[in-house]
């Protein structure tokens, strides 16, 4: 742990943006999962299995760090509902480090006891929404979005009762390594107290600790904006590129940083459907998975509104507006990405990636076999022909887009030599596998299938050539 380079820095914002807590006392504390590589980058990478679960269980402090764990304050619109009864109900900012570029990470919870902000909740996680929570981070970071990390998870020996699994359910707390766990939410509580001086202080503590580059811009807050912009809509282009749902696009689960967090109902689409849901409860497909970034850019603009007594409309519309610019431009490129391709220019990828989704959607060709098949563009031609696919890609129908492919150039990391692109099918991460996953665990604490699944995202991890 000497390596560990421990900050402070939420405190400064002052005590009107948390409450200090006591995490939960549980009855046990068993080790389910350590991401080993980010412990490594936060210079944790020697602890003891049990001095990690003394941190990420029992939650000692981290030397240097946060003395006592920090329930945040926020509000947001849920559903397009605004709730002034938010913040951190069942978690809390427990640490904050910097990580080996540099980079003011944050340690959060989920699951870790009861807050002023519990609402009558119980202030807990079950084992099955932690084991969800780890696979949604290890598959979004290995297909190349930018998400929160599942660092720790530890089982804590409670009977909970839910109304949406079979119960009572085993219990659990996570802790997610994040670069901020600032939302959209945070700037709207201070918006809804006509809280000025905290707005300033808030988007001051911001642009220092995540976009120093803004320091000097001539209009700070329309600067802010329109960075915040670019990263979110980034957001949103990376998981359609991946095919997946959050389901919970709620204001306060959009942070500044842009970076994808707090994993809930999550789906990844087995078909491309612009219409697929991953929540039960979304009766109106509200937040589907090709409506998502029409929620980020309604999001941003709760951002923009929260901005205003800082600026003026006249600078922030400018900045906001950047949205669908930005995300028409971003999407063929991480489509492109993640066929491993080189933009060619701004008309022939839009072209490109609008006639693929409409091959996509009418052929109902599996969305991951199809990226996964077309790795390289014409230089996975043979490998394309021997897919479960196959039939689809001898239609007439696929002429176009078979066209359109040979037109790219492979990028320089295609990486086709490696042994994961030697497979048949990818890894994928559909309902039904996940169920498969958490199946031997509640039956008969077999974790090994967790295990395998683990080491098969790292290999895909490694092929697609994602770093930290």
């Amino acid at each position: 742990m000497s390596d560990f380079k421990a900050s402070r820095q939420h405190e400064t914002l002052g005590d009107t943006f948390f409450d200090r807590v006591a995490p939960a006392d549980f009855p046990q504390t068993t080790l389910r999962h350590r991401d080993q590589r980010w412990a490594t980058r936060m210079g944790l990478a020697d602890l003891t299995d049990k001095q990690w679960l003394a941190h990420f269980g029992r939650f000692e402090p981290l030397p240097g760090s946060l003395p006592q764990p920090l329930a945040l304050r926020y509000h947001g619109h849920q559903f397009r509902s605004y709730n002034p009864d938010l913040g951190d109900g069942r978690g809390f900012l427990f640490a904050q480090g910097v990580d080996n570029d540099g980079r003011l990470l944050d340690f959060g919870t989920k699951g870790s006891g009861k807050t002023p902000w519990s609402r009558g909740g119980d202030g807990r996680l079950t084992l099955k929404g932690g084991v969800r929570e780890v696979l949604a981070t290890e598959m979004l970071e290995a297909l190349g979005v930018y998400t929160s990390k599942s660092f720790s998870l530890v089982e804590t020996g409670e009977a909970l009762y839910r109304g949406d699994e079979p119960s009572p359910t085993r219990s659990s707390v996570l802790t997610r390594l994040s670069h901020s766990h600032i939302r959209i939410g945070t700037f709207q509580r201070l918006a809804y107290l006509e809280d000025v001086e905290g707005l300033r202080t808030l988007l001051d503590y911001a642009i220092a600790n995540y976009y120093p580059e803004l320091s000097d811009a001539a209009d700070r807050p329309a600067a802010f904006l329109e960075a915040v912009t670019r990263n979110v809509a980034r957001l949103g282009a990376q998981w359609i590129a991946a095919g997946f749902v959050h389901g919970v696009l709620n204001t306060d689960n959009i942070n500044i940083t842009g970076e994808s967090f707090d994993y809930g109902p999550w789906r990844f689409v087995p078909i491309y459907d612009p219409d697929f849901t991953a929540a039960y409860f979304d009766e109106t497909g509200l937040y589907s998975f090709g409506r998502q970034p029409d929620t980020l850019a309604w999001n941003l603009t709760r951002l923009a509104e929260c901005l205003l007594p800082l600026s003026s409309i006249e600078m922030l519309e400018p900045a906001l507006n950047t949205v669908w610019p930005e995300f028409r431009a971003e999407l063929p490129r991480q489509i492109l990405r993640r066929l491993g391709l080189v933009p060619r220019d701004t008309e022939s990828d839009g072209a490109f990636v609008t006639a693929l989704f409409g091959f996509l959607s009418a052929s109902k060709t599996p969305y991951e076999q199809f990226l996964f098949d077309w790795r390289g563009g014409h230089l996975s031609a043979e490998r394309a022909a021997r897919s479960p696919s196959a039939a689809h890609y001898a239609t007439d129908a696929f002429r176009p887009i078979a066209d359109a492919l040979e037109a790219y150039q492979p990028a320089a990391d295609v990486n086709l030599t490696h042994p994961y692109f030697a497979r048949s099918t990818p890894r994928t991460m559909l309902i039904d596998e996940m169920e498969a996953i958490w199946a031997p665990i509640a039956e008969s604490d077999d974790w090994t299938l967790f295990q395998s699944t683990l080491a098969e995202i790292a290999q895909m991890r490694q092929a697609y050539g994602v770093t930290p």
